[in-house]
């Protein structure tokens, strides 16, 4: 018999925003895992940190602004948004500088409970 209660997504963004295609994929599947009515995380670790900076000027590279997408999260009800703090740390990214302000900064400890919260996990 189907159940009806709702599914969690966590996804894991690891990769530079634009590195490569994934990056930009990895945001389209939490978006659209809320339009399914899914309780949907985003967790930027490593490089997907990157993300978070203010003032990207992507017209050199001829490609869309990631973190404008990144600002539409609130539009679709997404509103669960974490970072790794260490990799913050580690690409001199300060909290006041983080975008959107209202992202988690986790530490390792916050980060191993957290993927135990949610059941389907997806990592790009």
């Amino acid at each position: 018999m189907p159940t009806t209660e709702k599914k969690s997504l966590l996804v894991v963004v690891r990769r530079s925003p634009y590195g490569s295609s994934l990056a930009r994929t990895s945001l389209e599947v939490a978006l659209s895992g809320t339009t399914f009515e899914q309780d949907v995380g985003v967790l930027f670790m490593g490089d997907g940190v990157l993300h978070l900076l203010p003032g990207q000027d992507t017209g050199a590279l001829g490609v869309r602004n990631i973190a404008k997408l990144i600002a539409s999260f609130p539009l679709y009800e997404l509103d669960s948004l974490f970072a790794d703090e260490t990799a913050l740390r580690h690409h001199g990214i300060a909290q006041h500088q983080a975008l959107p302000q209202n992202i988690e900064w986790l530490d390792t400890g916050a980060i191993a409970e957290l993927l135990t919260r949610y059941d389907h996990i997806m990592s790009f």
